[in-house]
């Protein structure tokens, strides 16, 4: 089984892009592959759930259901700290989300230990 990191820093302005990220890690999940997720910057705001359940990509479908995919698959979600503090997104936005919390430490140990990266 192979290892990807999929790196996200668009947000709910670029819908689509953000969309294709989880695709992307969705079709991974369903590969057997095992699967890291790094929101930070505007990412970070895809997992109010507002956002979460309502934003869809053209052509890249709906976030809610690739997030769905991911999570039950076993896919690991990291958020970075920094950019939930700027941003203002509090443990009662990311509630029901299974996370953890990250800084660039963690960020480079993915990167250094995935056998494959991809940056959204």
């Amino acid at each position: 089984m192979s290892s990807l990191l999929v790196h996200v820093t668009c947000g709910p302005e670029n819908p689509t892009k953000s969309a294709l990220a989880f695709f992307v890690a969705a079709a991974a999940v369903e590969a057997e592959h095992q699967v890291h997720v790094f929101l930070a910057g505007d990412a970070v705001q895809l997992m109010r759930e507002p956002t979460r359940t309502t934003l869809v990509g053209l052509g890249t479908g709906a976030l809610r259901e690739h997030f769905d995919k991911v999570i039950a698959g076993g896919g690991r979600l990291y958020l970075s700290a920094g950019s939930c503090a700027a941003r203002g997104i509090s443990d009662a936005d990311l509630h029901g989300v299974p996370h953890e919390k990250a800084g660039p430490p963690m960020l480079v140990r993915l990167v250094m230990e995935c056998d494959r990266s991809i940056v959204y």
